[in-house]
């Protein structure tokens, strides 16, 4: 069953794209026709392309591992920060550090420095020291939650990326293309389509076009962490029935040798018996 579907694409206006004179030719495939110098994105292809990257995406939510959304651009970030906290993931709506991935190393470094700033909040050290260097700690501890605080879980490189508009966070995409991280991403008509592993053709403009969108690739990232989530209970109870099962084990032995223990020393007193009874008859 389709994630989405041509109405609601339609509804949200994920099929217009850019002016043709901005178009890049790659987008041809994908471009249905167009009217009044815009170009219109065929939303047939767009349903189908949906449904690819939501399953991906599902696959790596249920295998455990990360997927670090990027949206820097205004209409976006809103968006994508929600959607990505309901579902537990990293994202990056400020600007993106160079080097994040690349360098993920010393972004981690900032990170803890950050972590050790709030420690030294939490044990009092902070009152021991003046007005002035408090206030320095405290807009640099700002500084780095707004650039990394949505990062602070993300203790190794992401297994993907998603990215709203590739043109804006081309950055972004080389270095995941450079280390091998797969890429999403919604790509609009005037983008290149080529550096991108799931490519979904749609408007990165509106923000409804970004909120449908959106929508159906959590809604298969949070039922591929429910899957996790069952497939691991089902494990723990597999485990405990194994172990009861070896402990219940052990416990039919011992009684079974007690059993067996007292048949052989019943045999044992009977057996004299019989001897003591035919002697008499042989005199």
């Amino acid at each position: 069953m389709a994630r989405t579907n041509f109405d609601q694409l339609l509804e949200a206006g994920c099929h217009f794209g850019h002016l043709k004179r901005k178009w890049n030719p790659a987008m041809a495939p994908y471009i249905f026709m167009e009217r009044n110098g815009i170009h219109i994105i065929d939303l047939h292809k767009t349903v189908v392309k949906i449904d690819e990257a939501a399953d991906a995406l599902k696959q790596i939510a249920k295998s455990g591992k990360k997927v670090l959304f990027v949206a820097t651009k205004k209409q976006a970030k809103d968006i994508v920060a929600e959607k990505a906290t309901s579902v537990n993931m990293p994202y990056v709506i400020e600007r993106w550090p160079g080097g994040m991935l690349t360098n993920f190393p010393t972004i981690r470094k900032a990170v803890k420095k950050m972590a050790n700033i709030d420690k030294l909040m939490a044990d009092g050290t902070f009152s021991n020291l003046s007005k002035r260097e408090i206030l320095q700690i405290s807009r640099q501890r700002a500084k780095l939650e707004k650039n990394l605080g949505s990062i602070a879980d993300l203790t190794r490189l992401p297994s993907a990326l998603f990215v709203v508009d590739v043109l804006k966070e081309n950055i972004a995409v080389r270095e995941a293309n450079r280390l091998g991280i797969p890429v999403f991403a919604i790509v609009d008509t005037n983008s290149d389509p080529n550096n991108i592993d799931f490519m979904i053709p749609a408007n990165d403009d509106a923000k409804d076009s970004i909120e449908v969108i959106m929508n159906a690739c959590c809604a298969a990232i949070a039922e591929g962490l429910e899957e996790r989530k069952a497939e691991k209970a089902d494990e723990k109870a597999a485990k405990e029935q194994a172990e009861e099962a070896d402990e219940a084990k052990p416990r039919r032995t011992r009684k079974a040798r007690k059993q067996e223990e007292t048949a052989e020393a019943e045999a044992e007193v009977e057996a004299p018996a019989e001897e003591e009874e035919e002697a008499p008859a042989a005199e």
